[in-house]
Protein backbone atom coordinates (compact mmCIF):
# COMPACT_ATOMS: atom_id res chain seq x y z
CA UNK A 1 0.00 0.00 0.00
CA UNK A 2 2.98 2.27 0.20
CA UNK A 3 2.78 3.64 -3.54
CA UNK A 4 -1.30 4.49 -2.93
CA UNK A 5 -1.26 7.97 -2.56
CA UNK A 6 -4.53 8.03 0.19
CA UNK A 7 -3.22 5.36 2.15
CA UNK A 8 0.31 6.92 2.17
CA UNK A 9 -1.36 10.09 3.50
CA UNK A 10 -3.13 8.11 5.85
CA UNK A 11 0.10 6.49 7.42
CA UNK A 12 2.09 9.75 7.09
CA UNK A 13 -0.34 11.82 9.29
CA UNK A 14 -0.43 8.91 11.99
CA UNK A 15 3.14 9.69 11.96
CA UNK A 16 2.76 13.31 12.75
CA UNK A 17 3.69 14.48 9.71
CA UNK A 18 1.92 17.06 7.22
CA UNK A 19 0.68 16.06 4.01
CA UNK A 20 -0.65 17.73 1.32
CA UNK A 21 -2.64 15.79 -1.48
CA UNK A 22 -2.52 16.93 -5.42
CA UNK A 23 -5.43 15.41 -7.39
CA UNK A 24 -5.72 16.22 -11.16
CA UNK A 25 -8.90 18.00 -12.35
CA UNK A 26 -8.21 18.19 -15.75
CA UNK A 27 -5.79 17.14 -18.51
CA UNK A 28 -5.14 17.24 -22.19
CA UNK A 29 -7.01 14.70 -24.06
CA UNK A 30 -3.91 11.93 -25.07
CA UNK A 31 -2.88 12.38 -21.16
CA UNK A 32 -0.51 9.89 -19.04
CA UNK A 33 -2.47 10.41 -16.01
CA UNK A 34 -6.32 11.13 -16.18
CA UNK A 35 -8.25 13.57 -13.81
CA UNK A 36 -8.41 12.28 -10.61
CA UNK A 37 -4.56 10.91 -10.61
CA UNK A 38 -3.84 11.53 -6.98
CA UNK A 39 -0.34 12.60 -5.26
CA UNK A 40 0.34 12.64 -1.65
CA UNK A 41 3.42 14.98 -0.90
CA UNK A 42 4.89 14.73 2.84
CA UNK A 43 6.39 18.09 4.74
CA UNK A 44 9.57 16.97 3.65
CA UNK A 45 8.99 16.57 -0.20
CA UNK A 46 8.72 12.34 -0.19
CA UNK A 47 5.69 11.53 -2.39
CA UNK A 48 3.77 8.55 -3.02
CA UNK A 49 1.48 8.47 -6.28
CA UNK A 50 1.75 11.04 -9.31
CA UNK A 51 -0.11 13.56 -11.83
CA UNK A 52 1.74 13.48 -15.42
CA UNK A 53 4.97 11.14 -16.45
CA UNK A 54 7.24 13.18 -14.65
CA UNK A 55 6.91 16.52 -16.26
CA UNK A 56 4.98 18.60 -13.65
CA UNK A 57 5.61 16.28 -10.25
CA UNK A 58 8.56 18.60 -9.57
CA UNK A 59 6.65 22.15 -9.37
CA UNK A 60 3.88 20.42 -7.44
CA UNK A 61 5.69 19.29 -4.91
CA UNK A 62 7.07 22.52 -3.99
CA UNK A 63 3.65 24.03 -4.34
CA UNK A 64 2.01 21.27 -1.69
CA UNK A 65 5.49 22.03 0.73
CA UNK A 66 4.06 26.03 0.33
CA UNK A 67 0.52 25.02 1.25
CA UNK A 68 1.54 23.26 4.48
CA UNK A 69 2.92 26.55 5.33
CA UNK A 70 0.68 28.92 4.71
CA UNK A 71 -2.62 26.51 4.93
CA UNK A 72 -4.03 27.32 1.81
CA UNK A 73 -5.75 25.34 -1.33
CA UNK A 74 -4.17 26.07 -4.75
CA UNK A 75 -5.02 25.29 -8.22
CA UNK A 76 -2.19 24.87 -10.49
CA UNK A 77 -2.30 25.06 -13.95
CA UNK A 78 0.30 23.78 -16.19
CA UNK A 79 0.83 24.63 -19.80
CA UNK A 80 2.93 21.84 -21.74
CA UNK A 81 4.75 22.85 -24.64
CA UNK A 82 5.13 20.34 -27.56
CA UNK A 83 8.87 19.66 -27.04
CA UNK A 84 7.73 18.87 -23.18
CA UNK A 85 4.59 16.42 -24.47
CA UNK A 86 6.76 14.75 -26.54
CA UNK A 87 9.75 13.89 -23.66
CA UNK A 88 6.62 12.38 -21.39
CA UNK A 89 5.41 10.44 -24.60
CA UNK A 90 2.58 12.56 -25.69
CA UNK A 91 2.02 13.34 -29.54
CA UNK A 92 0.86 17.22 -29.06
CA UNK A 93 0.95 19.87 -25.81
CA UNK A 94 -2.10 20.82 -24.03
CA UNK A 95 -3.13 21.91 -20.24
CA UNK A 96 -3.29 20.29 -16.63
CA UNK A 97 -4.81 21.72 -13.93
CA UNK A 98 -4.10 20.17 -10.47
CA UNK A 99 -5.83 20.96 -6.93
CA UNK A 100 -3.17 20.74 -3.74
CA UNK A 101 -5.14 20.56 -0.59
CA UNK A 102 -3.16 20.89 2.69
CA UNK A 103 -4.78 18.42 5.30
CA UNK A 104 -4.58 20.45 8.46
CA UNK A 105 -8.17 20.39 9.03
CA UNK A 106 -9.52 17.99 11.13
CA UNK A 107 -12.39 17.40 8.43
CA UNK A 108 -9.94 17.22 5.70
CA UNK A 109 -8.71 14.18 8.03
CA UNK A 110 -11.64 12.36 9.18
CA UNK A 111 -12.61 12.45 5.17
CA UNK A 112 -9.33 11.04 4.60
CA UNK A 113 -9.93 8.12 6.94
CA UNK A 114 -13.59 7.90 6.35
CA UNK A 115 -12.41 7.38 2.14
CA UNK A 116 -9.80 4.99 3.26
CA UNK A 117 -12.19 3.18 5.55
CA UNK A 118 -14.24 2.54 2.96
CA UNK A 119 -12.08 1.49 0.31
CA UNK A 120 -10.34 -1.20 2.27
CA UNK A 121 -13.92 -2.73 2.82
CA UNK A 122 -14.31 -2.22 -1.38
CA UNK A 123 -17.04 0.11 -0.76
CA UNK A 124 -17.55 2.72 -3.44
CA UNK A 125 -17.09 6.35 -2.49
CA UNK A 126 -16.63 9.29 -4.02
CA UNK A 127 -14.36 12.12 -2.32
CA UNK A 128 -16.37 15.73 -3.21
CA UNK A 129 -14.21 18.58 -2.55
CA UNK A 130 -15.74 21.91 -2.98
CA UNK A 131 -13.03 23.93 -5.47
CA UNK A 132 -13.64 27.45 -3.62
CA UNK A 133 -13.51 27.25 0.07
CA UNK A 134 -11.92 23.40 0.36
CA UNK A 135 -14.67 22.08 2.33
CA UNK A 136 -14.76 18.13 1.16
CA UNK A 137 -17.06 15.22 2.07
CA UNK A 138 -17.14 11.35 1.45
CA UNK A 139 -19.77 10.39 -0.86
CA UNK A 140 -22.00 7.43 -1.11
CA UNK A 141 -22.40 7.46 -4.64
CA UNK A 142 -25.83 4.85 -4.74
CA UNK A 143 -27.27 5.89 -1.09
CA UNK A 144 -26.39 9.89 -0.52
CA UNK A 145 -29.13 12.04 -1.54
CA UNK A 146 -28.88 15.94 -3.04
CA UNK A 147 -27.49 17.75 -6.37
CA UNK A 148 -23.78 16.73 -5.57
CA UNK A 149 -24.76 12.94 -4.79
CA UNK A 150 -26.73 12.68 -7.88
CA UNK A 151 -23.38 13.76 -10.02
CA UNK A 152 -20.92 11.71 -7.64
CA UNK A 153 -23.34 8.62 -9.02
CA UNK A 154 -22.83 9.25 -12.37
CA UNK A 155 -19.03 10.08 -11.33
CA UNK A 156 -19.22 6.24 -10.04
CA UNK A 157 -20.93 4.56 -12.41
CA UNK A 158 -19.10 5.26 -15.25
CA UNK A 159 -15.80 5.57 -13.33
CA UNK A 160 -14.89 9.14 -14.57
CA UNK A 161 -13.51 11.55 -11.45
CA UNK A 162 -13.40 15.57 -13.05
CA UNK A 163 -15.12 19.30 -11.87
CA UNK A 164 -18.34 19.25 -11.91
CA UNK A 165 -20.70 22.59 -11.00
CA UNK A 166 -23.14 22.58 -8.87
CA UNK A 167 -25.71 25.42 -8.80
CA UNK A 168 -23.15 27.90 -9.67
CA UNK A 169 -20.42 26.11 -7.19
CA UNK A 170 -16.84 23.90 -8.32
CA UNK A 171 -16.72 20.34 -7.06
CA UNK A 172 -14.09 17.93 -7.88
CA UNK A 173 -15.28 14.19 -7.20
CA UNK A 174 -12.74 12.05 -7.07
CA UNK A 175 -13.79 8.33 -7.43
CA UNK A 176 -12.77 5.43 -5.48
CA UNK A 177 -14.15 2.62 -7.26
CA UNK A 178 -13.66 -1.43 -6.09
CA UNK A 179 -12.19 -3.29 -8.43
CA UNK A 180 -13.79 -4.85 -11.36
CA UNK A 181 -15.30 -8.15 -10.23
CA UNK A 182 -15.08 -10.65 -13.40
CA UNK A 183 -16.81 -13.57 -13.06
CA UNK A 184 -16.22 -15.85 -16.17
CA UNK A 185 -18.38 -19.23 -16.70
CA UNK A 186 -16.73 -21.76 -18.21
CA UNK A 187 -12.68 -22.17 -18.18
CA UNK A 188 -12.43 -22.67 -21.89
CA UNK A 189 -9.56 -22.24 -23.56
CA UNK A 190 -10.81 -18.40 -24.45
CA UNK A 191 -10.93 -17.56 -20.37
CA UNK A 192 -7.46 -18.48 -20.25
CA UNK A 193 -7.17 -15.40 -22.64
CA UNK A 194 -9.37 -13.39 -20.69
CA UNK A 195 -7.17 -13.95 -17.52
CA UNK A 196 -4.10 -13.34 -18.63
CA UNK A 197 -5.63 -9.81 -20.52
CA UNK A 198 -7.62 -8.71 -17.01
CA UNK A 199 -5.31 -9.31 -14.48
CA UNK A 200 -2.91 -6.57 -15.05
CA UNK A 201 -6.03 -4.43 -15.25
CA UNK A 202 -6.22 -4.90 -11.71
CA UNK A 203 -9.41 -6.93 -12.04
CA UNK A 204 -11.04 -9.66 -9.06
CA UNK A 205 -11.84 -12.29 -11.22
CA UNK A 206 -13.55 -16.13 -10.67
CA UNK A 207 -13.87 -18.64 -13.07
CA UNK A 208 -17.15 -20.94 -12.71
CA UNK A 209 -16.88 -24.23 -13.92
CA UNK A 210 -18.82 -27.53 -12.38
CA UNK A 211 -16.18 -29.32 -14.50
CA UNK A 212 -13.54 -30.23 -12.26
CA UNK A 213 -11.60 -31.48 -15.17
CA UNK A 214 -11.67 -28.00 -16.68
CA UNK A 215 -11.40 -25.67 -13.67
CA UNK A 216 -7.94 -26.76 -12.23
CA UNK A 217 -5.12 -24.41 -10.61
CA UNK A 218 -2.30 -25.59 -13.42
CA UNK A 219 -5.11 -23.81 -16.22
CA UNK A 220 -5.42 -20.75 -13.98
CA UNK A 221 -2.90 -20.50 -11.71
CA UNK A 222 -3.41 -17.85 -8.78
CA UNK A 223 -7.08 -17.16 -10.32
CA UNK A 224 -10.21 -18.00 -7.64
CA UNK A 225 -12.04 -21.39 -8.95
CA UNK A 226 -15.10 -22.28 -8.13
CA UNK A 227 -16.67 -26.46 -9.60
CA UNK A 228 -20.11 -25.23 -9.11
CA UNK A 229 -22.82 -24.87 -11.16
CA UNK A 230 -23.40 -20.80 -11.67
CA UNK A 231 -26.51 -20.37 -9.62
CA UNK A 232 -24.71 -22.25 -6.85
CA UNK A 233 -21.58 -20.14 -6.62
CA UNK A 234 -23.43 -16.86 -7.36
CA UNK A 235 -25.62 -16.98 -4.95
CA UNK A 236 -23.11 -17.85 -1.92
CA UNK A 237 -21.35 -14.57 -3.28
CA UNK A 238 -23.55 -12.30 -5.61
CA UNK A 239 -22.99 -10.00 -8.26
CA UNK A 240 -22.88 -6.82 -8.04
CA UNK A 241 -22.84 -3.00 -9.76
CA UNK A 242 -18.92 -3.37 -10.28
CA UNK A 243 -19.65 -6.88 -11.71
CA UNK A 244 -19.07 -8.08 -15.30
CA UNK A 245 -20.54 -12.14 -16.06
CA UNK A 246 -18.95 -13.02 -18.89
CA UNK A 247 -20.60 -16.84 -19.97
CA UNK A 248 -17.93 -18.78 -22.38
CA UNK A 249 -18.88 -22.40 -21.30
CA UNK A 250 -21.03 -22.23 -24.43
CA UNK A 251 -23.07 -24.78 -22.92
CA UNK A 252 -26.87 -24.00 -21.71
CA UNK A 253 -26.43 -25.80 -18.63
CA UNK A 254 -23.73 -24.32 -17.56
CA UNK A 255 -24.36 -20.43 -19.09
CA UNK A 256 -28.05 -19.95 -18.53
CA UNK A 257 -28.11 -20.32 -14.90
CA UNK A 258 -25.24 -18.10 -14.86
CA UNK A 259 -27.52 -15.22 -17.36
CA UNK A 260 -30.21 -15.85 -15.18
CA UNK A 261 -28.43 -14.95 -12.33
CA UNK A 262 -26.74 -11.89 -14.12
CA UNK A 263 -29.70 -10.25 -15.41
CA UNK A 264 -31.35 -10.04 -11.98
CA UNK A 265 -28.43 -8.60 -10.42
CA UNK A 266 -26.65 -5.14 -10.90
CA UNK A 267 -24.32 -6.23 -12.63
CA UNK A 268 -22.85 -3.72 -15.26
CA UNK A 269 -21.70 -5.74 -17.32
CA UNK A 270 -23.52 -9.19 -19.05
CA UNK A 271 -21.84 -11.50 -22.03
CA UNK A 272 -22.59 -14.39 -23.54
CA UNK A 273 -19.72 -16.21 -26.36
CA UNK A 274 -21.82 -17.68 -29.01
CA UNK A 275 -23.49 -16.82 -32.83
CA UNK A 276 -26.43 -14.45 -34.00
CA UNK A 277 -28.34 -17.71 -34.19
CA UNK A 278 -26.87 -19.25 -30.60
CA UNK A 279 -28.14 -15.69 -28.93
CA UNK A 280 -31.04 -15.82 -30.74
CA UNK A 281 -31.80 -19.57 -29.22
CA UNK A 282 -30.74 -18.30 -25.53
CA UNK A 283 -33.15 -14.94 -25.68
CA UNK A 284 -35.92 -17.48 -26.11
CA UNK A 285 -34.98 -19.87 -23.26
CA UNK A 286 -34.30 -16.83 -21.03
CA UNK A 287 -38.02 -14.91 -22.43
CA UNK A 288 -39.13 -18.51 -21.22
CA UNK A 289 -37.85 -17.17 -17.45
CA UNK A 290 -39.98 -14.28 -17.30
CA UNK A 291 -37.04 -12.00 -18.96
CA UNK A 292 -38.43 -8.76 -21.14
CA UNK A 293 -36.88 -6.88 -23.82
CA UNK A 294 -35.31 -4.17 -21.87
CA UNK A 295 -33.52 -7.39 -20.09
CA UNK A 296 -32.42 -9.16 -23.31
CA UNK A 297 -31.15 -5.76 -24.39
CA UNK A 298 -28.38 -5.73 -21.52
CA UNK A 299 -27.17 -8.91 -22.59
CA UNK A 300 -23.60 -8.91 -25.12
CA UNK A 301 -24.25 -11.27 -27.54
CA UNK A 302 -22.19 -11.93 -29.41
CA UNK A 303 -20.03 -10.99 -26.55
CA UNK A 304 -17.28 -8.78 -27.33
CA UNK A 305 -16.75 -5.73 -29.62
CA UNK A 306 -17.40 -6.68 -33.30
CA UNK A 307 -13.35 -6.36 -34.33
CA UNK A 308 -13.17 -9.52 -36.58
CA UNK A 309 -11.81 -11.50 -33.85
CA UNK A 310 -10.82 -15.25 -34.64
CA UNK A 311 -8.16 -16.77 -32.15
CA UNK A 312 -8.78 -16.95 -27.80
CA UNK A 313 -6.73 -14.26 -27.75
CA UNK A 314 -8.61 -11.77 -29.95
CA UNK A 315 -11.73 -13.02 -28.48
CA UNK A 316 -10.48 -12.25 -25.29
CA UNK A 317 -9.21 -8.37 -26.58
CA UNK A 318 -12.64 -7.97 -27.83
CA UNK A 319 -14.63 -8.94 -24.64
CA UNK A 320 -12.15 -6.80 -22.39
CA UNK A 321 -12.31 -3.58 -24.53
CA UNK A 322 -16.45 -4.38 -24.19
CA UNK A 323 -16.11 -4.34 -21.23
CA UNK A 324 -14.36 -0.97 -20.59
CA UNK A 325 -16.39 0.79 -23.36
CA UNK A 326 -19.64 0.12 -21.16
CA UNK A 327 -18.11 0.63 -17.85
CA UNK A 328 -16.94 4.29 -18.97
CA UNK A 329 -20.55 5.17 -21.05
CA UNK A 330 -21.89 8.23 -20.40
Amino acid sequence: MADDPLFAAEEWLAEGRGVALATVISTWGSAPRPAGSQMAVRDDGAFAGSVSAGCVEGAVIEAARAALIDGKLKRLSFGVADSTAWSVGLTCGGKIEILVEPLISQTARETLLTLNARRRCEQPAVRAVQLQTGTCRVIDPYMDEGPVAVLAADAARTDRSGEVIVDGVPWLLGVANPAVDLVIIGAVHIAQALVRIAVPLGYRIRVIDPRSSFATADRFPGIALFCDYPDEALARSPLHRRSALVALAHDPKIDDPALIAALQSPAFYVGALGSKKTQGARHERLKAHGFGESDLARLHGPVGLPIGSRTPEEIAVSIVADIIATMHKA
